[in-house]
């Protein structure tokens, strides 16, 4: 069956379908991320399992779909924190008032478009043609070396030329580490994989691109979790992204069984997993969720030989499992990556850093941790052995932001939904079905450079306007470390606010000369949501518009009929930046990049291969010479 509509009565059937699929399929576990202090940590040698081979191809299909088709699979993530705000107004308790300056134009900035949800709706061939879930949000994955740009979203993967061309089609996520399909749309379904949060990453050193995902264990007739998890890490054989990977595993389930270390209320799963790298080291972090009971368990570290990846070799994962934290139980520990040409930390043999928020209570704080693994080096011995050191620093106020309201447009889901040829079953209240806000998440650390001998991150935060309007912003750091003992020294930090707008989850890219920006999402009641950066470290000056959006986001995360968590459609949840071997910044982040009527919806719900029956989100790529 074609997912173009041809008639309302096949839209309608679509619906009764997206309806059922949610009141029966994917519940989130949904613990609190921020929780009681920890009891110590542990650290465990574990095995690396070698998975075989894969490579980027495969091709784009006909949008189509089967009998009763299932649509959406939901994310079991951990619930985000939505802040007290609206992007407009609010009290502002909490936030801090920093100046905020004029979005400044600046479209000449190389720019082009990324992979959308078009793309990873209906990406596959062979085995896996219209097995592709409707997803939300995008999760940016980005990284560029000779020549190429690799870019991945939830969840397919692509090679781009760094002018933009297209070298290979988008390729499921599933198909590229070998898994199952996420559904075969057969009578009954038949489900595979849950995989979430790429990343990726090339290191010059070595000349390989390495791409992670998280991955969980799916029961093929009912949709439902097995337990087993891992994250998935694959490493090019050579320089050339096109060429064949070899894929890698670290057991993540955490419940004593097949080596893996005894956690509580496991089996578990490692959300969003966060990747770096230093002279010697590539490094994992993620947050530990049970899989069948409500919990968290802090944040995981592994640490595994670099060369011994590159040459395709599993080696040895030192773990780390809740790393010490007094103030309380550590999450979202970000590892730093250095940029070509840039000076690892090789004291103490060898230093990577971290850095990490201390905010727990959802009502500010001014307080960083930076973290410290020493002895890396020795990943590369067959008995390797690592210490984890932490630094409380003294930072600028920072505080979970706002939702984001929305410039009014075409909303042709928001339309199908309020007409009358919605049926009953969906149970939308036409007078009451607003246009979606943007969800900002919380103020977790973003994406983490070491560079120029300092430690940089970023995160979202609310900002206050002189007029007591809370919005969106982006509080960003550069901390110096020092040995003899331990300590972190904040270097460099301030604020990007945005007159009239809200900026949205940032990525630090910065070179080896300590040249920095963030990268982030613009968005605003008179802004449709776009792509911008600003200069951090010396005189910030004015944000740099890259590329406006052309409509305002219309997907089933933002329409509780269809999703359950109000009017606040999920965004992000990542963006990502990068520095190429020439010195020039590279960033991408999630965008709106189409729109169409509610006719020309109803006629095409692709409106012309941009979008799908249930979302529209895109992203944009830019390239920035500091």
């Amino acid at each position: 069956m074609s997912l173009t509509a041809r008639s309302p009565n096949r839209v309608v059937l679509q619906l009764l379908v997206v309806v059922a699929t949610v009141a029966l399929l994917w519940g989130a576990i949904a613990p609190a991320v921020r929780a009681a202090p920890g009891e110590g940590s542990s650290q465990k040698l574990m095995h690396l399992a070698r998975l075989g081979t894969t490579r980027i191809s495969g091709g784009v299909t006909a949008h189509r779909s089967g009998p009763l088709a299932t649509e959406i699979r939901q994310s079991p993530e951990e619930e985000d924190d939505e802040g007290d705000g609206d992007g407009e107004g609010g009290d502002g308790d909490g936030a801090p008032s920093p100046r905020f300056r004029e979005l400044q134009n600046a479209t000449r900035t190389p720019h082009f478009e990324g992979l959308n949800h078009f793309d990873n709706r209906f990406a596959g061939t062979g085995d896996y043609t219209n097995t592709q879930f409707s997803l939300e949000p995008p999760d940016q994955a980005l990284c560029v070396g000779n020549g190429f740009v690799v870019e991945s979203v939830n969840t397919v993967i692509r090679v781009r030329g760094t002018d933009g061309s297209i070298v290979t089609p988008a390729m499921p996520l599933n198909d590229f580490f070998n898994l199952a399909p996420e559904v075969v749309r057969s009578a009954p379904p038949v489900f595979g994989d849950f995989t979430s949060d790429p990343k990726c990453y090339y290191d010059v050193d070595t000349d390989r691109w390495f791409v992670t995902i998280l991955q969980l264990g799916i029961d093929p007739p009912t949709g439902g979790f097995t337990g087993d998890s891992s994250v998935m890490i694959a490493v090019s054989q050579t320089g050339d992204p096109t060429g064949i990977f070899n894929i890698f595993a670290i057991d993540t389930t955490n419940d004593g069984t097949d080596g893996t270390p005894t956690h509580d209320n496991c089996p578990c799963f490692g959300d969003q997993p966060l990747i770096g790298a230093d002279a010697y080291g590539f490094y994992v972090t993620t947050n530990e969720f049970p899989v069948f009971v409500a919990g968290f368990n802090g944040a995981n570290v592994y640490a595994m030989s670099k060369t011994a990846l590159a040459a395709g070799s599993a080696g040895t994962v030192v773990a780390l499992h809740e790393p010490t934290l007094a103030e309380g139980q550590a999450y979202s520990i970000q590892p730093a990556t250095t940029p070509p040409g840039g000076r690892y930390a090789t004291h103490h043999n060898g230093t990577e850093y971290f850095l990490s928020a201390l905010e727990f209570e959802g009502t500010g704080d001014r307080r960083i941790a930076l973290w410290a693994l020493t002895n890396t080096a020795s990943l590369n011995s067959a008995t390797p052995s690592v210490d984890m050191r932490v630094d409380i620093v003294r930072s600028e106020l920072y505080s979970p932001p706002p939702v984001v309201k929305q410039r009014r447009g075409p909303t042709p889901l928001r339309s199908l939904l309020k007409s009358d040829l919605a049926p009953a079953a969906v149970g939308v209240d036409p007078s009451r079905e607003p246009i979606p806000q943007l969800n900002s998440n919380d103020d977790r650390m973003n994406q983490v450079m070491y560079a120029d001998g300092k430690v940089w991150g970023a995160l979202n935060t609310a900002v206050r306007t002189s007029e007591g309007k809370v919005r969106s912003g982006i509080a960003w750091f550069s901390v110096r470390p020092k040995f003899g003992p331990f300590r972190g020294r904040m270097a460099n930090q301030g604020y990007v606010a945005i007159r009239g707008a809200n900026a949205m989850f940032p990525a630090v890219a910065v070179t080896k000369s300590g040249k920095a920006i963030v990268a982030y999402s613009v968005a605003g009641s008179d802004l449709y949501p776009g792509i911008a950066y600003s200069r951090i470290g010396g005189n910030p000056g004015k944000p740099q518009l890259v590329a406006r959006g052309v409509g305002p986001a219309d997907g089933f995360t933002g329409y509780d009929p269809l999703a359950g968590q109000g009017d606040v459609e999920r965004w992000g949840d990542y963006s990502a930046a990068t520095v190429d071997e020439n010195g020039a910044i590279w960033f991408a982040t999630e965008t709106i990049n189409q729109r169409c009527t509610f006719e020309e919806f109803l006629a095409d719900t692709t409106c012309g291969g941009t979008r799908s029956l249930l979302a529209n989100w895109g992203t944009m790529i830019a390239r920035f010479n500091p």
